[in-house]
């Protein structure tokens, strides 16, 4: 998926760290050596930022929370599990080995669409905590400044949404092979100038861009825009969803 990337650090988390919260725990921080000098296990602790951190409303796949970090706002996100499985498994996964914690699978693939030129957060550091066969997971990452999520903006003024430049948007990813495993208007972001960024992409990959991923993606967006569409008519959202495939299409189709 990812090229080798030589500035990768990676910390331990001795077995029995007191920031792990149980004994018989071992983990590891994930992190860019050229950007930090060390890793701190209590970044990952909510508690430890004490008033530093709010909790973020609505975080998609994980719990997450704004930090008001030293170094400037981060979002710090745990990986949940969700559905059926959820109700009695919050926060354990099974663990595969390092290369399939999804705190680094999403770290790393965050680093290689930033060096595609492609907008999305710059990780900061990413672990995982074991014990036997599962595993806890956190990532830290940048907060982007100034942005509301295509689901605000469709709830306040549809008319006024960006859905051209949303469609556009996904199309650039598209087109350099990120099948996003869950693109809803609240993972789509815009500043005031008409920038956008993808967020959250737990679980997501880089792939030969082939229609049936594309069109997946697309379908889950367009869910989520009938699911958000309030008292609005469907109709209506299947307008907003035309406005937004026209101009995919279009940017699509000039191959770029």
């Amino acid at each position: 998926m990812s090229r080798f990337d030589p500035a990768e650090s990676l910390t331990p988390i001795p077995a029995g760290d007191r920031a792990s919260g149980q004994a018989g725990t071992c983990g590891a921080i994930l992190f860019d050596g050229t950007q930090l000098r060390q890793a701190d296990p209590r970044w990952f602790d909510p508690e430890a930022w004490g008033e530093r951190a709010q909790r973020v409303d609505g975080s998609g796949r994980g719990g997450a929370w704004f930090i008001d970090a030293s170094h400037g706002p981060c979002v710090l996100r745990q990986y949940l599990r969700g559905g059926m499985v959820g109700r009695f498994n919050r926060d354990q996964h099974l663990w595969r080995g390092t290369q399939h914690v999804r705190s680094f699978v999403e770290f790393r693939l965050l680093r290689e669409l930033l060096r595609r030129d492609l907008p999305v957060p710059q990780p900061i550091a990413a672990s995982y905590l074991r014990r036997g066969l599962s595993y806890r997971a956190w990532i830290l990452m940048e907060r982007i400044p100034d942005v509301r999520s295509l689901a605000d903006q469709m709830a306040d003024l549809p008319a006024d949404a960006p859905l051209e430049q949303t469609g556009r948007l996904i199309a650039r990813f598209h087109r350099a092979g990120l099948d996003h495993a869950d693109l809803n208007a609240h993972n789509i972001l815009f500043d005031g100038v008409g920038k956008g960024w993808l967020i959250d992409l737990d679980r997501g990959a880089l792939r030969i861009p082939e229609t049936r991923w594309r069109e997946q993606n697309l379908a889950r967006l367009k869910r989520s825009l009938l699911k958000l569409r309030g008292a609005r008519p469907e109709a209506d959202v299947e307008q907003d969803f035309a406005r937004l495939r026209r101009s995919y299409d279009a940017l699509w189709s000039r191959g770029t």
